[in-house]
């Protein structure tokens, strides 16, 4: 029977290639037996089946020594109605998983270069529009995170502790709220490649260890003719004078459109539509295309031609 296999001495279990997700709840420790690099798969998606991902259907206190989870305790930690299966997917979803010291180093990594090689893709020299190499890209993190996330003070500057909300006040008046500059101190295992990427591309822009920038995006927009002098109206400013319907004309729907447009590359009158193809900076994309669901109410589109546009470095 199986339940003879589990209980044999520690150096006899059959065992092999095993993983272990581990998760305290109630002030209870529990394991769970997986096989090596399904439990990843599992949770990115990649591998759905469970049967692939477990190497024994149950619960443990301590899998290398067979210790099956009493049933009195998973009733208290996880409620007396919860099932044994639902019991192993909330471990496996949220467990810590157990790795040895060679294989964490293999998967810090493996996670590394990803965030490298991302980051590489996406940030550019600002002036020459050139992309860094990697070793350029590796470098810079390495210095942010030697610096414990933060780049050196420029002199005779200070920065704010961390936790504080505002500055020193000047003349009895509070200062206005400085928010922290986004921070990097390496890769971990516990987060993707792509939302670590995100981080080290803020932190770099943030602080400046080389000159960068998020390389812009080439998008097409296109709006009907009979939309494009139509003014646009926001809520005025306090202070500001509003028309009778308490909105403030802001220009025209083509001014509005081509003021997120950072450079235009072709622009063009085709029968009774309007077209213009240009970069765009990633972080006006959004508002752009906002912009034009609200404003136009369908008649207008941005279509993205390419997500980042690069030089070559050399």
């Amino acid at each position: 029977m199986p339940s003879a296999q589990i209980n044999q001495p520690s150096n006899q279990i059959k065992l092999t290639n095993v993983s272990l997700v581990r998760m305290k709840k109630g002030k209870k420790r529990y394991e769970i037996a997986c096989y090596k690099n399904k439990v990843l798969e599992w949770r990115s998606g990649v591998e759905t089946d469970l049967d692939n991902v477990l190497q024994i259907p149950n619960v443990f206190t301590n899998v290398s020594k067979g210790a099956v989870a009493p049933k009195e305790d998973l009733s208290k930690s996880f409620g007396a109605k919860t099932s044994l299966n639902d019991i192993i997917l909330e471990i496996l979803n949220k467990g810590e998983l157990q790795v040895g010291e060679k294989e964490r180093h293999a998967q810090l990594d493996r996670i590394h270069n990803e965030v490298i090689d991302i980051v590489a893709g996406k940030l550019v020299d600002p002036r020459s529009k050139r992309v860094y190499t990697s070793g350029m890209i590796e470098k810079a993190l390495d210095q942010l995170s030697s610096q414990g996330g933060h780049a050196a003070t420029e002199k005779g500057h200070k920065d704010t502790p961390t936790g504080s909300g505002t500055a020193t006040p000047v003349d009895g008046q509070p200062a206005p709220e400085i928010k922290a500059k986004p921070t990097w101190t390496g890769v971990v295992t516990t987060k993707s490649a792509k939302s670590q990427a995100l981080d080290a591309m803020r932190a770099l822009i943030a602080h400046q260890i080389i000159p960068v920038a998020r390389a812009r995006m080439r998008l097409r927009i296109t709006c009907q003719s009979s939309v494009l002098k139509q003014a646009v109206k926001s809520a005025p400013k306090s202070g500001e004078d509003a028309g009778e319907d308490g909105q403030k004309a802001t220009g025209t729907v083509k001014d509005r459109i081509l003021a997120y447009v950072e450079q235009v590359e072709s622009q063009d009158m085709d029968g009774d539509e309007w077209e213009v193809v240009g970069f765009v900076e990633p972080g006006n994309f959004k508002l752009l295309s906002e912009f034009v669901s609200t404003q136009t109410k369908g008649r207008a589109r941005a279509e993205v031609l390419d997500m980042a546009v690069v030089h070559e470095a050399d």
